[in-house]
């Protein structure tokens, strides 16, 4: 198996947020996805990723209509994308994705996290380079042999493609989401859910002591309402 199917593996291996949490992430990434490309999910290709996923999480129906309803409301204000970059103790980079409305209130919470757990906020360009730009797909392999959909994939930039619990997982560049998406849809194959990694191109190993002390500033940013992903180079 290869670099992805490690990294999934080590995601699934750490706490999950509660579904109220998932929602509240899945919520801004309808409003950005609406700004970005209006409220019609077959004319809006992002929104109709993200719509996919809010069903993988069984988000009920009503919450999915009325976040598109509030990006449409021209008082509605937005979300800005803001990465933040750091070290956790023991060398560890780390790698924030924020949607804000108040990047005031945002860079003073993720700011006193760092310095509070022994870590150091970064300027920007200082870790991000450390992470490979991902995305992914997961479709349900019925019907689907395995060796043929990689061949098939590969010439849409698809990299690795695996089953895992029943799905195939496919994971390609940033840049080949559209032309997967398009090909996928295409082929009338259901696509569960899809969205974007940073897969560390090198990680860094440490002990269980260490962890345990990398693992409480990873939580704390975890929970903070305005992060909506954090990456980071612990080897599992």
């Amino acid at each position: 198996m290869g670099r992805a199917f490690e990294f999934r593996k080590a995601r699934k291996m750490k706490r999950w947020s509660a579904m109220s949490k998932a929602f509240t992430r899945i919520g801004k990434d309808i409003v950005i996805a609406v700004k970005d490309g209006g409220p019609d999910p077959d004319s809006n290709s992002k929104l109709r990723a993200v719509i996919q996923n809010a069903k993988a999480v069984n988000m009920p129906k009503d919450n999915i209509k009325r976040a598109i309803s509030r990006a449409t409301d021209k008082s509605q204000g937005t979300f800005k994308e803001i990465f933040f970059e750091g070290y956790a103790p023991h060398g560890i980079a780390v790698l924030v994705e924020t949607a804000t409305d108040n990047n005031t209130r945002t860079v003073a919470n993720i700011r006193s996290y760092f310095n509070k757990y022994g870590g150091s906020l970064g300027t920007s360009g200082s870790v991000i380079f450390m992470f490979d730009h991902i995305c992914n797909f997961k479709i349900k392999s019925t019907g689907l042999n395995l060796d043929e959909i990689e061949l098939d994939l590969i010439d849409f930039g698809a990299e690795e493609v695996f089953i895992d619990e029943g799905y195939i997982m496919i994971y390609a560049p940033f840049q080949f989401f559209g032309g997967l998406q398009s090909e996928l849809e295409n082929r009338n194959i259901e696509i569960i859910s899809s969205g974007f990694d940073r897969i560390p191109n090198t990680f860094k190993e440490i002990n269980e002591k260490q962890k345990e002390e990398v693992e409480k500033l990873l939580e704390k940013i975890e929970n903070d309402d305005d992060v909506q992903n954090v990456f980071h180079t612990i080897k599992f």
